[in-house]
């Protein structure tokens, strides 16, 4: 049986190859046929599968993507904006809401966005989902369509202030690529949100008044309410940098107090204890109580909010433990003090008075807060790489005006302004050179340290550094289209993706805190029974014991930290990635597919000579018809030979009727007569005839390497042009890697097959196909995959994005086109094979990292655990204080952010 449904979210050929992998996956379906302009995907399965399975699936690669009935034209879709949503919990609930809504169809609610897509069969007024949200506790607010929650009204309120990006997201991807404008806590894991990095217009330098700090201007100069000279505008401190500052403070404040309560608790173990010649036991006991009160309910307070919330959304996590362990420890301290005879004697000291557990409670706490204190600061070093690109944004730039040399800001630049590029500055937007040259160090961007001739008409990217000569370079891209405004945010949104493998940790969290509780409970019962005297005593200490050492944090930063500092070395070296599951994914390529012209080749193809087969027809009356067809192509054959064309004084004829033929050819109207260019397949399709003769005099020329394309008029083939294009240095070196890492190297080229043989000889390569057309590389990519290979593809053009989505990983030149590079899963900077080394190195540390972090995580809470439970006493009489327990969990944590900060180092 086939059904049809609405797809919601895709916005580009990768999403459509994401979206049908994700569909195809799905146990029963046969066959999945994806309509990317209607949005619409046809299923063939074996029997009826409920849409909420193609739902799961989709958002499983991506939260964006969403699976709905397909829509006919009598059923209406109207879009409510909603507020009161913080996870996938609270959306999941107000879809089941909205859905029981007499004549609602279908309902799919945007956590992101906030709001609700609802289709019914005839207008449902707003009210009466209002009704519906208000009866279930009026959590949730559904307002009119184009109305504005309060929550966006309030969003818009607090903006961020200076290098605040206003952007921030947890770092366990607990509601995946979820993010907020505030730095709060993650409503899932109770962790502090981390802040991203990202490109501000508010980065150019601004100016204050020491005595009116209310005035700030864009410039230098006097204050117009008292005349002082303006000073430097300070920066405000990153979200980062004050969560740290705030948790140092808790964190002094916290050890001022709990370090006398650790004393008085310590010194019970003096014989003859000095402290009671001064005062009794019961009233160091309330001084500890008066002491603990500002480590409780100031310092460490967010952990008990935490854990609260937690536990009423049932979202249990580290800090659901925690509050439970110190909660409990301090609780019993206060009911000993005031009710000491509701408690067994088992509990009570010589003296009489309960034993008080105030020095572990705080003790406790106050190395939880010291392990968020340390994270924070490892925190800030994960996303190093995206900091380090930001400071390669310039804030001025020089700009011709009338001849005349203006500084501005980078905000002010527009698209073709022309700038000026002083020696030793920093090359402030994307461009090309029109005057003048240069060398440029791009080594930021791509990784390669060796500086870069330009000179006219050569590109250059925004952040590169000048060498030691002036030039004048035209604005082509500017704001966030410009190289370095990409990289930063594909290496943000990468940062935040999940990987395949992460969804072992998540599968283990799910389960991990109501297991440990239980474990906990377990503890307290079996010492209970079995327990040397005294019993309770015993039983309490490991229970809590066991709570404070569980930590199921480390686990889930296992996968993203590794991925975030992976993304950013890769950045660092010119290999962009586009998320986390391309990282998992390059790491198992056997097979590596590439294209020839751009890939291998540079990409910078010059033509040799141009002959003509008809007596009746010149070489100059050939290059005439061949220039004037390649005038409306944007093909780089093409553009190589109009350039030829310019520099040898060719006449541009008129053409009418002009067509590309994907993988063949062009074909036009010239002087009344058909007129072809292209390769043997684009003669046949002109219906014109290549002789043996003309074959051969081709031959010569490909065999050497060369492209030969052949021209015709009114399906007679009349001339050729051939064209080289130079085998990058780099190329030979990185194949030779690539196989010694026993990737098998294909390459499928649409040039002819003596020209692919002289390349595939040149570069040691046994296996390659020629003459290939876009389908034909698409089956090929499909034929590998049947047979077990894990594909990877590397091309630059458009002919090579149906394979670049087809393959397990795409990888684009960013040498080369938009849509290829749309349809890869990593880029290339540089479009260079070395490029691709660098890939599989990269995948192959992070993966490795990956694998050790989830190790550290498992193989901690696995031992760390059964001690804490006391499974050693009976054999070594070794017992695990809370409060040691509580800094072994506090570590656990930096441990994982810690290895996966050496990723850093590593060298790809």
């Amino acid at each position: 049986m086939k059904h049809k449904y609405q797809i919601q979210g895709m916005t580009c050929k990768g999403c459509l190859r994401t979206v049908k992998n994700a569909l195809s996956d799905v146990s029963g379906v046969i066959d999945v046929d994806i309509d990317f302009e209607n949005q619409t995907a046809n299923i063939e399965m074996e029997q009826h599968i409920e849409i909420e399975k193609f739902e799961q699936a989709v958002q499983e690669k991506k939260s964006k993507y969403h699976v709905h009935p397909f829509k006919s034209n009598d059923i209406k879709t109207r879009k409510f904006p909603i507020n009161g949503m913080t996870c996938n919990g609270c959306r999941s609930h107000v879809e089941k809401i909205i859905a029981e809504v007499d004549g609602v169809i279908d309902v799919a609610v945007n956590l992101d966005k906030a709001e609700a897509v609802i289709d019914m069969k005839t207008i449902i007024s707003f009210e009466t989902f209002q009704e519906a949200l208000k009866k279930d506790g009026n959590t949730y607010t559904i307002y009119k369509a184009g109305q504005r929650p309060d929550a966006e009204i309030e969003k818009q309120k607090s903006q961020p202030n200076s290098n605040d990006t206003g952007t921030f997201y947890c770092p366990m991807h607990c509601e995946r690529e979820k993010t907020y404008n505030k730095p709060v806590d993650c409503p899932v894991c109770g962790m502090d949100l981390v802040e991203e990095q990202n490109l501000s217009t508010t980065n150019s330098e601004q100016w204050t008044c020491p005595m009116h700090p209310e005035i700030v201007k864009d410039e230098a100069g006097s204050c117009p309410i008292c005349g002082m000279d303006l000073v430097p505008l300070e920066a405000d401190s990153s979200a980062e940098e004050k969560t740290y500052k705030k948790l140092l403070k808790k964190f002094w404040i916290a050890s001022v107090f709990t370090l006398p309560i650790f004393l008085i608790a310590m010194s019970e173990m003096l014989n003859n204890n000095p402290l009671y010649d001064i005062m009794e036991q019961k009233n160091w006991n309330w001084i500890q109580f008066v002491l603990s009160i500002p480590v409780v309910f100031y310092a460490t307070w967010m952990f008990f909010e935490r854990a609260y919330r937690s536990i009423k959304t049932w979202n249990l996590n580290m800090f659901t433990l925690i509050g439970i362990g110190a909660g409990v420890a301090w609780l019993f301290s206060v009911f000993g003090m005031l009710f000491p005879d509701l408690f067994p004697e088992q509990f009570k000291t010589e003296l009489g008075a309960v034993h008080v557990y105030f020095e572990a409670a705080t003790v406790i706490l106050t190395l939880v807060l010291l392990g968020q204190l340390l994270e924070a600061r490892a925190h800030s070093k994960t996303n190093s790489a995206v900091k380090e690109l930001l400071k390669l944004a310039p804030n001025k730039a020089i700009k011709i005006v009338d001849g005349e040399e203006v500084e501005v800001s980078i905000d002010e630049i527009e698209l073709n302004d022309i700038l000026k590029v002083k020696p030793g500055d920093k090359i402030p937007v994307d461009g090309v050179i029109t005057e003048g040259e240069t060398t440029i160090d791009e080594s930021m961007i791509t990784g390669e340290p060796i500086p870069v001739n330009k000179s006219q008409e050569d590109k250059v990217s925004s952040g590169t550094i000048n060498g030691n000569q002036s030039f004048l370079m035209k604005a082509e891209k500017v704001g966030s289209d410009t190289l370095l405004s990409q990289i930063i945010h594909m290496v943000n949104d990468a940062s935040r993706s999940r990987a395949p493998i992460q969804n072992l940790a998540d599968r283990v969290s799910g389960y991990f805190v109501p297991v440990v509780v239980i474990i906990s409970i377990i503890t307290f019962i079996v010492w209970s029974i079995w327990g040397p005297e005294p019993v309770y005593v015993y039983a309490f200490v490991n229970a809590i014991a066991v709570l404070i050492i569980a930590c199921p944090c480390a686990l889930g930063l296992a996968t993203p930290m590794s991925v975030m500092v992976g993304v950013g070395k890769g950045a660092q070296n010119g290999v962009l990635i586009k998320n986390a599951e391309a990282l998992e994914k390059m790491d198992k390529v056997n097979t590596l597919i590439v294209d020839k012209t751009g890939t291998i080749t540079e990409g910078k193809p010059t033509v040799e000579t141009v002959g003509a087969f008809n007596e009746a027809l010149s070489e100059k009356e050939v290059l005439q018809y061949i220039v004037s067809l390649n005038t409306n192509s944007e093909h780089p054959l093409a553009e190589a030979t109009v350039k030829y064309g310019k520099e040898h004084n060719a006449e541009i004829l008129k053409s009418e009727d002009f067509s590309a033929v994907t993988g063949k050819g062009v074909e036009a109207t010239i002087k009344d007569k058909k007129v072809a260019l292209g390769n043997p397949k684009m003669m046949e399709y002109a219906k014109a005839d290549i002789t043996s003769k003309m074959k051969d005099e081709a031959k010569s020329y490909q065999e050497q390497g060369k492209t030969v394309s052949y021209l015709s008029i009114d399906e007679t083939v009349v001339g050729y042009v051939v064209i080289g294009d130079k085998i990058k240095e780099t190329s030979a070196k990185a194949i030779k890697a690539l196989q010694d890492k026993g990737i098998d190297v294909i390459m499928l080229t649409g040039d002819n097959h003596d020209t692919a043989q002289a390349v595939a000889s040149e570069l040691n390569l046994a296996d390659f196909k020629a003459s290939m057309l876009p389908e034909d590389k698409l089956k090929e990519v499909e034929k590998l995959q049947e047979n077990g290979k894990v594909v990877a593809m590397a091309g630059d053009g458009i002919n090579d994005a149906p394979a670049l989505a087809k393959s397990d990983v795409g990888i684009a030149m960013g040498t080369g086109t938009d849509v290829a590079i749309e349809s890869a899963m990593i880029t290339l900077v540089k479009g260079d094979l070395h490029g691709i080394v660098k890939a599989k190195n990269l995948s192959n540390a992070v993966m490795k990292n990956i694998k050790q972090n989830l190790f550290f995580a498992l193989i901690y809470n696995t031992l760390g655990v059964p001690i804490a439970a006391g499974v050693l006493f009976p054999f070594f009489g070794i017992l695990l204080s809370p409060m040691i327990a509580a800094l072994a969990m506090s570590f656990s944590s930096v441990s994982v952010i810690g290895n996966a900060l050496r990723l850093r180092t590593k060298n790809i």
